[in-house]
């Protein structure tokens, strides 16, 4: 998984195995943790024996699945495809502060605001709390969906946790409590594949989801305030199969600010961005597009409010852009961007196009089965069948008939 985040000045990259630390502002040495190299797992850790899959099950690919960056920007934690759960400290140097190991693969991390608790998300739609005081503690189960998680958050007061599933639902539950809901945020018709509360809206929540929408919520009582449907936000199609296909939701962010809330499609070349307006009727306003030159990998805003973009390309895999006169530039010659890029460039290069290129969402789409048709088509079928029998029946009566007639007309003559 390619991913992106700021934990202060330090642009934090994820790629394949790998978490790469750069600073943007100074030339200092970045850091590197490889999970092809990191601390195995005990063989005789309680869960050796759970039934999340068999010996196999246990032997990951190493490839870094989540990651996640505290409030303060002092922290940083990541989960691979071993099950390992990283926890690191950006100060006063670059530290790894604890390995512990999950149950199931996760789906998403995110700390506390306290960032006195780690929650967890995974692929049998659990929620595990792991605490950052004591940093070897084994964590807790805190609350389960009945499908695989996608995406988590949490209210600016630590009050609620947000959680987003495979099967369109969107639970506020109580942080303390979770067994407590306090509301459902229902509406999208796929599964809810991002989630953010916006800095200058902390009692509104923003979802994305495989239906091509993002939906506005006032959380805390699940009314939904707005809707708004990507593919009608879209220059003209350029086939038949691109008017059919709905964008799938993969980021939402936000600038440090509020102003600015960008959103990204997977396989999309262009990002969307609305503004939301306390105020005014229609509360999510969209207000431009972006066209990139390849596909986005992923994204987020710096603490001066720029726009970072991972894509698919080997020759510039990282741009920045800014916002100016109601539009965003690319800073082609922006220093950090060509420190960042000359520390990050070489791991990127070690990734096959087939690994960047990989559709992290499109299995997540349910296959449709149309019974009542197959039913009515196999009915039909039986139908004929047994009326193309009834016709051989009846034409075998008929011959037999014929023949008899004939065989009696004989008898008379003769006689």
């Amino acid at each position: 998984m390619t991913a992106v985040d700021f934990c202060g000045q330090w642009l934090i990259f994820t790629c394949d195995t790998k978490l790469l630390a750069i600073h943007t502002k100074q030339s200092r040495e970045s850091f590197v943790f490889d999970c092809s190299t990191a601390e195995k797992k005990p063989k005789n850790t309680k869960d050796d024996n759970n039934s999340d899959g068999s010996a196999s099950e246990e032997r990951g690919s190493d490839k870094v699945l989540a990651f996640t960056v505290s409030p303060s920007g002092k922290l940083v934690a990541l989960t691979d495809d071993t099950k390992r759960l990283v926890l690191f400290r950006s100060e006063p140097s670059w530290q790894c502060i604890s390995i512990r190991w999950v149950v199931r693969r996760c789906t998403s991390l995110m700390f506390s605001r306290a960032e006195d608790e780690l929650l967890v998300t995974d692929k049998s739609g659990d929620v595990y709390s792991f605490s950052v005081v004591e940093p070897q503690r084994e964590g807790e189960l805190k609350m389960g969906h009945l499908s695989m998680l996608l995406a988590l958050s949490m209210s600016p007061d630590d009050k609620y946790i947000i959680t987003a599933d495979r099967d369109e639902k969107i639970r506020v539950s109580h942080l303390r409590s979770p067994y407590n809901i306090q509301s459902f945020c229902l509406g999208h018709q796929q599964f809810v594949s991002a989630l953010l509360v916006p800095p200058s809206h902390p009692h509104w929540l923003l979802s994305g989801s495989g239906d091509g929408t993002i939906k506005l919520w006032e959380y805390e009582s699940g009314r939904k305030l707005q809707s708004w449907d990507l593919k009608e936000l879209e220059e003209t199609p350029n086939s038949e199969a691109d008017k059919r296909k709905k964008p799938t939701v993969c980021r939402i962010t936000s600038s440090p600010d509020g102003c600015h809330v960008a959103v990204q499609c997977e396989r999309v070349s262009t990002v969307q961005f609305f503004s939301l307006d306390q105020e005014g009727e229609e509360k999510l306003v969209p207000h431009s597009r972006l066209s990139l030159p390849h596909y986005p990998q992923d994204m987020t805003f710096d603490p001066e409010g720029r726009l970072w973009v991972v894509m698919d390309s080997s020759d510039a895999p990282l741009q920045i852009y800014t916002h100016r006169r109601d539009s965003w530039e690319c800073d082609t010659e922006s220093p950090e961007m060509n420190r960042v890029t000359a520390a990050f460039k070489p791991h990127w290069e070690t990734l096959e196009a087939s690994t960047r290129t990989h559709n992290r969402l499109e299995h997540l789409y349910k296959v449709s089965f149309d019974n009542v048709t197959a039913y009515l088509q196999k009915k039909q079928q039986r139908l004929e069948e047994q009326q193309l029998k009834r016709m051989k029946a009846q034409k075998a009566n008929d011959n037999k008939k014929a023949k008899k007639e004939t065989s009696d007309a004989v008898t008379h003559s003769s006689t």
